[in-house]
């Protein structure tokens, strides 16, 4: 194998390794910022099914579901 050949296959892994990190930053910035989003969303979500829509002793999941029309009777 030439001289060449090998700092070109040096230089490939370096690339490789630099965009893999740059990637998983990305990514697990993107999946932060989705899951915050997500919570809330839900909380807000919770809130207002909480101040709206519970009745005298129920609970936000009992009326999600009721809401859902999910609820056992």
């Amino acid at each position: 194998m030439s001289k060449l050949t090998q700092v070109n296959e040096k230089i490939a892994e370096g690339v490789v390794k630099g965009y893999k990190k740059i990637e998983d930053g990305v990514v697990g910035g993107y999946k932060k910022i989705e899951k915050g989003a997500v919570e809330g969303f839900n909380k807000v979500t919770d809130k207002c099914v909480e101040k709206l829509f519970t009745k005298d002793g129920e609970t936000v999941e009992q009326a999600k579901k009721r809401l859902a029309g999910t609820d056992e009777k």
